[in-house]
């Protein structure tokens, strides 16, 4: 069995459907537990009080942000290379929820930057190419809404995409470049002794995956949509070209 079957849209549908109420349900499961075990059942840090524990928020949806665009790259360069239209449907599928998590990652940076850092803002490298990934994914779903040929849209936005990725991996590797910045080096590292207490830890794990499984079951539930809408579009069009 090769995995190239299931950009078959037929057989993608009909394999993923059945998994997406497990998937939704388990990552609706793992959040909780993460968010609750976090919240209330860990100690407040040193030096930031309870504020570090937006961390259990805040590292799962950066996380997300930056590996939702690298997965729709993924999917964007499997369309060029070999025009599989699941592949774009997949990347188009993702944006919304990649930005929206994009939204959630900026927006919970600031609340621990104020008490933190004094300042609800920063234009240091790391926040600034978050906030440069965000208008990418602005721009990449505006380029699909403006675009009314379908093929067009799937190229022009996964040229996008490919430029995109530039900012996605500076968000991430920003402190590596050019210095720590205000923003602290990762909080967050599989060696649970090196960045982060072992209390903080697996929570912080289950939340992660939480957010993890939360986005595909996402990214697959728009992605069917939208093949379903592309085959509603097809049947559209031939029957007016048989009227």
């Amino acid at each position: 069995m090769s995995i190239w079957e299931y950009a078959n849209p037929k057989k993608f549908m009909a394999t993923t459907s059945p998994l997406i109420p497990w998937i939704f349900g388990g990552s609706m499961l793992l959040i909780v537990v993460g968010l609750l075990w976090g919240l209330f059942n860990t100690p407040a840090a040193d030096q930031f009080e309870h504020s570090v524990k937006i961390l259990f928020v805040h590292v799962p949806s950066a996380l997300m942000a930056i590996n939702g665009w690298m997965m729709m790259l993924v999917a964007s360069l499997i369309w060029l290379i070999r025009r599989h239209h699941v592949s774009a449907l997949a990347a188009r599928a993702a944006a919304p929820i990649g930005a929206i998590m994009t939204v959630i990652a900026l927006a919970t940076g600031a609340i621990w930057g104020q008490p933190t850092w004094g300042t609800w803002w920063a234009w240091e490298p790391r926040l600034t190419s978050f906030l440069i990934l965000f208008l990418f994914y602005i721009g990449y779903m505006a380029l699909w809404t403006a675009i009314e040929d379908n093929d067009t849209a799937a190229d022009l936005t996964a040229v996008l995409c490919i430029v995109g990725s530039v900012f996605a991996v500076l968000s991430r590797y920003a402190a590596m470049f050019w210095g720590k910045g205000l923003h602290q080096t990762a909080t967050f590292s599989a060696d649970r002794e090196t960045n982060i207490d072992a209390s903080f830890w697996w929570p912080a794990v289950i939340s992660m995956v939480g957010f993890g499984l939360f986005f595909v079951a996402l990214v697959l539930i728009r992605t069917n949509t939208h093949i379903r809408l592309r085959r509603a579009d097809a049947l559209e069009a031939r029957a007016r070209r048989a009227a």
